[in-house]
């Protein structure tokens, strides 16, 4: 058996309770003179076995008890330690016990022995370990207050948490002592634990504690909880309030959450200056009391920036900054004016290191500071003791630097501070980057798009004509709108409007190939219908080519909508044809407005399905407006509200078309469309009898001279004689080659316009060739002398036949004095 000294200890729940344990009197000889009902239940023997024996006899060594028994008689002093007893059973148990002298008589003196499992005293030896460790050594501050809420036991931590001492909450209820705790809510919640029994969890904020010289000025955030403290019998004793410090968890906590909110709100729109605003606006004010956003003037300017370090003399220009104040008294320049920092300023530092520089605490006496004495002046003034910048880099490019500060708030910037402004830095950057970007992108194509499209529109006397090109916001991108006026033979003029899909680059690009395709197919003189079907085999084999090159768009749809129409204004006739597009909108001098019923079309791009034609008459002075759907469907995406709002702008066609133009956009149009936006308003005009005169020749060889003849009496009475010769001779050949390779009958028709136009029709449909002629050949001569007199000349062909024609430029124009 084996023995060694035991801190003492007792109390409610010890394993040497008196009333629970077992217990055994013996005399100073170790004989037994009493045997408790514990001892009986811990080691088998009966209280009748053992009194008047020697307790020894239980005992597997007898050295350990009587030696302390009588070490303890000599000083009268109690004892403990470890012994080894034989149960009834006959198996050995590892006890501990403590013994204490029970004097009645000086010469025959008893002893009080109580014993207990050692396992179970381990047991209880931790737990009480545990409880003084959670009381003197754990972080969570404690208190233990009395039914009436006074304080009784205040721990070290809730000493060192409340910069308190222990002596002077004594006397002192709950929450009375710290300042910046609201002591009623406290008592009002701690009552309620006492009444219920239901343990409570409550956080408060309070200010800075007072004599913390870890945090001499943070605010700090307590998470408090209350539980009630009852006896063995369920009186209640009073309360155990806790307390721990969540500062740290709850800042981390907030800096999560700016960072998600910033997630939102940075980056709404693809606008770069906006974009460095709403950083500003997240920092201020959770975490500064003033930002400033400063971009590299290459930046501001749209111009290429190249990976690598930033000199220190790159020009920079404030895009955004922000304020606690209105009046912003920390800023010295404005947004959209170049700014410069003086060697040795957070900001200087941070572009050229592409670091971040934290200054928790600004030295206001320093040598950098006195090199701008305007800023110094401010930071004085205001009491700025505290500054950040951050580099604002995305994909190895540093494009700018934000730079925080704090006066007003007391609290110094410090890691964490820096890690959150670098990480919503670092969300801005991006950002201004996709901002700086798409605007590069937008003005490309928006001046790809401005240049594909007429700058002018040409000199023609069938209608007049006014357009407006409004590019969509920079959110969408610039689209593929596009509209044309085109002159055509026989004073006539072809009016187009188009809208491809999509924006962007590749949308203007496919525009500019549509348009000039247009062009194309308008100098052939195709009806509208078969220049469509054209048009959408050649969408077609874009979209071919663009998915056999597996460019990057070849995921992108191509296709487009088209509207066009053909307008002569001898017949005031027009043909219209369209491709999945809007229809026109007619305003007549004396009737409605109209849309008129014309064949819709597929779009362009499917390919195989026909197209139709429609054809109606357009009194002089009738306005035409050609549209793509942007206009109509801006009004909040309602196409019928659209459209009644395009008839009231249409609703005078007597009106200049400049003006009308003017209503069309203030009427249908918010001041950032969403889509792109064309339009063309023509008002048509028409040529009198007495500007064109037509004759039907027979197919005789014959006819060739009477035809130079009429011609030339034509001219005359038109007052053309400067002309008379060049047109005889047009009208010859082309008579004679209609005689001669043509079908009769023939018609021969002069126009006169802002040129003179010769037509000769027949009725075959064989094309004529351009050739020259060798020197002994007597015929092949005829088109090229029409070429060479002529500043123009081609072929039309028409249901009955073909049409040959040339235009010669006038010398005067007789239009102009009919105030066209």
């Amino acid at each position: 058996m084996s023995g060694s000294e035991a801190e003492p200890s007792g109390g409610l729940g010890s394993p040497f309770d008196v009333t629970h344990a077992a217990a055994v009197v013996v005399d100073e000889s170790g004989v037994v003179e009493r045997w408790s009902p514990g001892a009986e239940e811990l080691l088998g023997y009966r209280a009748e076995e053992m009194v008047g024996r020697p307790l020894a006899e239980v005992l597997d060594d007898g050295s350990a008890l009587p030696t302390a028994l009588s070490d303890g008689r000599r000083d009268g002093e109690g004892r403990g330690g470890l012994v080894a007893v034989r149960h009834r059973d006959g198996r050995l148990m590892d006890l501990a016990f403590r013994a204490c002298p029970l004097w009645g008589t000086v010469e025959k003196p008893s002893w009080l022995v109580v014993v207990t499992e050692v396992a179970g005293l381990r047991a209880w030896e931790r737990e009480q370990a545990v409880f003084r460790g959670l009381f003197t050594q754990s972080p969570i501050g404690m208190a233990v207050v009395d039914p009436d809420l006074r304080y009784l036991l205040i721990n070290p931590a809730l000493e060192r948490m409340d910069s308190v001492p222990a002596r002077e909450h004594m006397g002192h209820r709950l929450g009375e002592v710290v300042p910046g705790l609201d002591a009623d809510v406290l008592q009002r919640e701690a009552r309620r634990v006492l009444e219920t029994g239901e343990p409570r969890q409550t956080h408060e904020t309070i200010g800075p504690v007072r004599a913390d010289p870890s945090f001499p000025r943070h605010n700090r955030v307590r998470s408090g909880s209350s539980y009630r403290l009852e006896d063995a019998s369920g009186e209640v004793l009073g309360l155990c309030h806790t307390v721990l410090d969540v500062t740290s968890h709850y800042r981390a906590r907030q800096r999560l959450a700016l960072v998600n909110e910033a997630s939102g709100s940075i980056g709404t729109t693809l606008d770069l200056d906006r974009t460095a605003q709403e950083l500003a606006e997240v920092l201020v004010p959770r975490v500064a009391d003033f930002v400033s956003v400063d971009l590299l003037d290459a930046v501001v300017r749209m111009q290429e920036l190249r990976p690598g370090p930033v000199s220190a003399t790159e020009p920079l220009r404030r895009v955004a900054h922000r304020s606690l104040q209105e009046d912003l008294p920390e800023a010295v320049v404005e947004p959209g004016e170049p700014t410069s920092y003086p060697e040795g300023w957070a900001p200087i530092e941070c572009l050229v290191s592409g670091r971040p520089v934290l200054r928790a605490v600004v030295d206001l006496s320093a040598r950098w500071i006195a090199q701008d004495p305007v800023r110094e002046a401010r930071m004085r003034e205001l009491g700025m003791h505290s500054a950040m910048a951050v580099p604002l880099r995305a994909r190895g490019i540093t494009m700018g630097v934000a730079t925080v500060v704090r006066w007003k708030n007391p609290d110094p910037f410090d890691e964490d501070d820096l890690l959150l402004v670098e990480e919503l830095g670092a969300r801005a950057a991006v950002c201004i980057d996709n901002a700086r970007r798409f605007a590069h992108e937008h003005n490309a194509a928006l001046t790809l798009q401005r240049s594909l499209l007429p700058r002018d529109l040409p000199e023609q006397s069938a209608v007049e004509a006014a357009y407006r090109y409004l590019p969509a916001d920079m959110q969408a991108g610039v689209g593929g709108d596009w509209f044309d006026v085109i002159p055509l033979s026989g004073a006539r003029v072809a009016m187009v409007v188009g809208d491809v899909v999509g924006h962007g680059l590749h949308a203007a690009a496919t525009m500019g190939r549509l348009r000039t395709a247009v062009h194309t197919l308008a100098d052939l003189d195709l009806p509208p219908d078969e220049l469509l079907a054209h048009l959408d085999d050649l969408v077609v084999r874009l979209s071919e080519e663009v998915e056999e090159a597996e460019s990057p768009h070849s995921g992108d749809v191509i296709g487009a909508t088209c509207l066009y129409a053909v307008y002569d204004p001898i017949s005031r006739r027009a043909t219209f044809a369209r491709a999945g597009h809007p229809s026109p909108a007619i305003a007549h001098l004396e009737a409605p407005v109209e849309l008129p019923d014309i064949p819709a079309g597929p779009p362009l791009g499917l390919g195989g399905l026909p197209f139709e034609s429609a054809e109606m008459e357009l009194p002089e002075g009738s306005v035409v407006a050609f549209f793509t759907d942007g206009l109509i469907e801006a009004a909040d995406r309602d196409v019928d509200v659209g459209f009644e709002r395009l008839f009231f702008a249409l609703a005078h066609p007597d009106r200049p078309l400049e003006e009308i133009s003017d209503t069309m956009v203030r009427t249908l149009l918010p001041d950032r469309p969403r889509d792109d936006v064309a339009f063309l308003v023509v008002r048509t005009r028409a040529l009198g009898s007495d500007d064109v005169i037509s004759w039907d020749l027979p197919a005789d060889p014959a006819v060739v001279a009477d035809a130079r003849h009429r011609t030339g009496r034509q001219l005359a009475a038109w007052g053309l004689d400067d002309s008379v010769f060049t047109t005889e001779l047009i009208v010859s050949e082309l008579v004679t080659n209609a005689v001669r390779y043509g079908a009769g009958p023939i018609r021969l028709r002069l126009i006169r316009d802002r040129s003179l136009i010769c037509e000769v029709s027949d009725c075959s449909n064989t094309s004529p060739h351009l050739q020259r002629a060798r020197g002994m050949d007597e015929g092949g001569r005829g088109l090229f002398l029409v070429a060479q007199c002529a500043a123009r000349w081609g072929t039309r062909y028409t249901p009955e036949g073909k049409t040959i024609w040339a235009e010669q430029p006038l010398t005067r124009a007789p239009w102009a004095a009919r105030g066209r």
